[in-house]
């Protein structure tokens, strides 16, 4: 079968790359363009470990076709990362939350669910969260350490945390 081209965005640059027309977004990602913080779990759309943004809202790449992507803008763990170096708020927040080593095989699908929860600009009680977060499956933290890295990303970005804190009005 004959290769088609992907057009789109991919953490901010312009990409163009070859694909099969039957291949998921998740193996374009991981094996044509190098981003292994999309991980390949159950390969059915359950567990959200290889979940991105795609124009802004968590996607399972693992049921996505590559072609749905053309023209879209596509977000992964390794846009979020400064050049400098230093850490998206939610990233922070996971490293803060998670005293160890931040490398469970679910946290990059759970930092990219985390990002489409906080660029909405709400705050969520910890059900809601819970519920949001619904799609992954998380076998060694019991989400306790998941909820408050969430909550504290929310809370940094949108200011009610931190050195610069927006007093709320009485």
């Amino acid at each position: 079968m004959d290769h088609k081209i992907l057009k789109c965005t991919v953490n901010g640059k312009e990409v163009q790359v070859g694909f099969d027309p039957r291949e998921s977004l998740l193996d374009t990602l991981r094996n044509r363009l190098g981003l292994t913080s999309v991980k390949r779990g159950c390969e059915v759309g359950e567990c959200g470990a290889c979940t991105v943004l795609i124009d802004g809202v968590a996607t399972d790449t693992c049921l996505y076709l590559t072609e749905w992507a053309q023209g879209k803008d596509i977000l992964t763990v390794e846009g979020l990362q400064a050049a400098d170096g230093t850490l998206n708020p939610v990233q922070q927040a996971f490293v803060d939350e998670f005293r160890r080593a931040v490398r469970f095989f679910c946290i990059p699908g759970l930092i990219m669910s985390t990002m489409e929860i906080v660029n909405t600009g709400k705050t969520y009680s910890r059900d809601e969260i819970r519920k949001m977060l619904s799609g992954h499956l998380c076998r060694c933290t019991g989400y306790q350490d998941v909820i408050n890295a969430v909550e504290k990303a929310v809370n940094l970005v949108n200011g009610m945390v931190g050195e610069d804190a927006v007093t709320p009005e009485a």
